[in-house]
């Protein structure tokens, strides 16, 4: 019989690690959070130094009376619950329940579940965290202070399931503001001319760029004076006047952190954030290759740190020397500096086994796994491998006052691009090898062209999370969460991984700007991160934390709940079932819709209206805004199910005659 328990968070660890450790340890999930605070109550005791109310999780005492029976006759308990803050804490809460009549109480970490990297943990087996825990805990207790104080605000301000959140707010109104920089720009028209010129002797054409008049940066305004332009052009002498060539190194990037693996899951594969940490995770706990046991392919995906272990340096250097060729590995290891406070001891995202190759273990996984897989594994090679090496060419012409550029850029050496490749990497290829200075070119042809300037791209998946991780709010772990809450609360759209602000969302960022200034402010937010990572590193007291930030905020929630005016959008229509009241605009969990205003008297509530006319023959109906389960909006017929037509856009329609 097993002499010691092991705790993990996640039933799917649970076979890989029982093989690895044998039968001297019966291994068991925690299924995650066992204990937490309670939903029903604030859970906090802000009188008493914030002290939390713990509770056994609703739904969850089945699972703790299962651990507590296996914990019985067992001399030693492990907790080998994720290597982060968070899972420090969810094994230190279960101890009062599961380490009683004189058990030993062992913390073990391991960021790959690998059989050398498991027992590797258990020889180093130490005592929990305290530091690590009371961070954990001093950032439960600011979200559920937060989110539990300021969301009554919104409810009786705004409308019912609506929240708060302390980092969420903020995401949210990074999207608001830049929906307004979309919607009050206004563009710009400029014009740029191309020539295509042609030296004796040389079949191609050349294609050169106006960059300067008389010295000057060119800015033509519009057709005149790009016409203009283009008109003295003609019967120009054009003349090289000068041929520059340098070779530029491509550096490899670092291996993936979580945000860095969420960008380019998207970017790449077209992953959205969750959908990136699942795969991830998956990976991480453990796959079937062939006929061996469950193995992680993937070391721990939450992560801030660009940090990796020196054996798994070596085994990289060997791999790429072997594989690519001594031309390809450094003399040294190329090393990477994580961000500030980034958590040194965690590694970043890496194969297991590098020898596992994306082909070789392919069939083995889901099409999700094995993309997500070839990304990391590739990511990974390219950072031990020497830079690339470009030969940048330009080609300088003058024409009178005007001068010409033409470029090209030629790929000489793959170095780590031979692996791993972005879109800022490709050749610009135009054949520069047949011109030399003082050779005299003839313009076969002008093109002026029109343009106008862009205003600021809408946040996709990837650019929230950088501007997230670049403003220092949240943590890795937390991002897409956060993500996930914006669109289920219906203040953000997300289309096609895009996202705009809702008029709720809106409605929401502006009251909390206003009433809780500090709490919505970037920097604001990226300090108090700092703040509890210092609270991990021992050198700040959690208590001393929350109390700086609670007083305060305390003084901006009386403030917001006294003085705030009840927000109401109504509609010039009559409720059809009272025939007395106004329909309101009103905010829930599916999006808009409108109601009686002489709510709860009067029940009746519609989907919300769109004023166009359905476009099916001999329909009448009107089209109505409806929600996804991914908070896409899309438009439907208000006679569904009678009429079941569904538009992802409005069609141009005539307006529904009242």
């Amino acid at each position: 019989m097993a002499k010691a328990l092991v705790i993990v968070e996640s039933p799917a660890k649970v076979k890989t690690i029982n093989k690895i450790l044998g039968a001297k340890f019966k291994v068991t999930s925690s299924m995650g959070h066992l204990i937490d605070l309670p939903k029903s109550t604030l859970g906090v005791d802000v009188d008493k130094d914030f002290e939390p109310r713990f509770i056994v999780v609703r739904n969850k005492q089945k699972t703790l009376t299962k651990l507590k029976k296996e914990a019985e006759g067992k001399t030693e308990i492990y907790f080998a619950t994720d290597p982060d803050r968070e899972g420090e804490a969810i094994g230190w809460n279960l101890v009062p329940h599961l380490a009683k009549d004189g058990k030993k109480v062992f913390r073990v970490v391991f960021h790959e579940i690998t059989k050398e990297a498991v027992l590797k943990a258990f020889e180093n087996k130490h005592d929990f965290d305290l530091n690590k825990i009371n961070a954990q805990n001093a950032r439960r207790i600011l979200d559920r202070i937060v989110g539990y104080l300021i969301s009554p605000v919104l409810w009786k301000k705004v409308g019912s399931r609506l929240s708060a959140g302390r980092v969420q707010s903020v995401a949210l109104r990074l999207i608001v503001e830049r929906e307004r920089g979309i919607q009050s720009f206004t563009p710009v028209e400029y014009w740029e001319i191309a020539v295509m010129l042609k030296k004796d002797g040389v079949s191609s054409l050349l294609e050169a760029q106006l960059e300067r008049i008389s010295g000057e940066k060119v800015d033509l305004k519009n057709v005149s004076e790009a016409n203009a332009v283009a008109g003295e052009l003609n019967g120009k002498l054009f003349r090289v006047t000068a041929v520059n060539s340098r070779e530029v190194r491509r550096n490899p990037l670092p291996p993936f952190i979580t945000s860095t693996l969420q960008q380019d899951a998207f970017s790449k594969l077209g992953f959205n954030a969750q959908r990136t940490m699942m795969v991830a995770q998956e990976l991480y706990e453990g796959v079937e290759i062939g006929e061996e046991d469950p193995v992680g392919l993937i070391t721990y995906m939450r992560t801030d740190s660009v940090n990796i272990a020196q054996e798994a340096l070596g085994k990289a250097r060997d791999y790429i020397g072997k594989v690519y060729g001594e031309t390809y590995l450094p003399a040294e290891p190329n090393k990477y500096k994580s961000k500030k406070l980034a958590q040194e001891a965690h590694e970043a995202i890496r194969p297991t086994d590098i020898a596992r190759a994306p082909e070789t273990v392919k069939k083995f996984l889901t099409p999700d796994q094995s993309s997500l897989y070839d990304l990391i594994w590739k990511r990974f090679v390219s950072c031990q491998m020497t830079p690339a090496v470009f030969e940048n060419k330009k080609v300088e012409i003058t024409a009178g006052n005007y001068q010409f550029g033409a470029s090209g850029s030629t790929l000489i050496f793959q170095g780590c691009l031979s692996v791993y490749r972005t879109g800022d990497d490709e050749e610009k290829k135009q054949d520069l090898a047949a011109y030399s200075q003082e050779d005299i070119l003839q313009m076969t042809e002008v093109r002026p062209s029109q343009h106008f300037t862009k205003p600021p791209a809408r946040y996709s998946e990837a650019s929230l999370v950088k501007a997230l991780e670049e403003e220092g709010i949240g943590r890795p772990s937390t991002y897409a969460s956060i993500i996930q809450t914006l669109v289920l609360r219906n203040y953000v759209t997300r289309d096609r991984g895009y996202f705009t602000a809702t008029e709720l969302g809106i409605l929401i960022c502006d009251l909390l700007v206003t009433s809780f200034p500090k709490v919505l402010d970037i920097g604001f937010t990226a300090t108090m991160e700092e703040s509890l990572d210092r609270v991990e590193e021992g050198e700040l007291n959690y208590v001393t934390l929350l109390k700086d930030f609670y007083g305060p905020f305390k003084q901006e929630l009386d403030h917001a709940m006294a003085t705030l005016e009840k927000t109401s959008v109504t509609m010039d229509k009559i409720c059809p079932i009272c025939n007395v009241a106004q329909m309101q605009v009103k905010w829930g969990r599916n999006g808009r819709f409108i109601s009686c205003s002489d709510f709860p008297k009067c029940k009746h509530a519609e989907p919300y209206p769109t004023g166009v006319k359905c476009p099916e023959p001999d329909c009448g109906g009107e089209l109505v805004e409806r929600r996804n389960r991914r908070g896409g909006v899309f438009f439907g017929c208000n006679k569904y199910p009678v009429c079941k037509h569904i538009s992802n856009k409005l069609p141009v329609s005539e307006p529904v005659k009242a």
